[in-house]
């Protein structure tokens, strides 16, 4: 019988996690990101700016992409050597105008949001990129070097 080697020492880890477009599932979500990242052994701050980019992501997915309807919230994170990527999709209404969406002070619910999910993770992350089309759904990935 053939022996395969498995080289053990991959340079990435991936994690998928995928829950209901809940609000109340928000906090989990983040809380198990911040875990996963802890491999990478980030300081507290890092830990609270990938906990809050993750926060505006998901909520932004249950208020805007499944309008607090029903739907399923796919969460993928990512450790190659020092970066942390974290990808959040839904299969909701999409966005017709992403340039437009990501605007400081834009929301589609004006009356009841501040409209600075985008400015927010934007602030706390690296990198924010989005991927959105109307009826197709939305995917946000987020990117943080850790330890700089």
């Amino acid at each position: 019988m053939e022996q395969k080697n498995f080289d053990i020492t991959r340079s990435r880890e991936v994690m998928r996690l995928t829950f209901d477009s809940r609000s109340e599932n928000e906090e989990f979500a983040r809380v198990v990101v911040a875990v996963f990242a802890t491999r990478m052994n980030p300081t507290l701050e890092e830990i609270d700016d990938i906990k809050t980019a993750v926060s505006e992501a998901v909520t932004n997915a249950v208020i805007h992409g499944y309008q607090n309807g029903e739907g399923a919230i796919l969460i993928e994170a990512a450790v190659e050597e020092n970066v942390l990527s974290v990808t959040v999709s839904d299969d909701g209404v999409g966005i017709s105008n992403i340039e437009k969406a990501m605007e400081p002070m834009f929301s589609t619910l004006p009356e009841e949001r501040s409209g600075m999910g985008f400015s927010f993770m934007e602030a706390f992350m690296d990198r924010v990129e989005v991927i959105s089309s109307p009826g197709g759904g939305t995917s946000v990935t987020m990117r943080k070097k850790i330890g700089r």
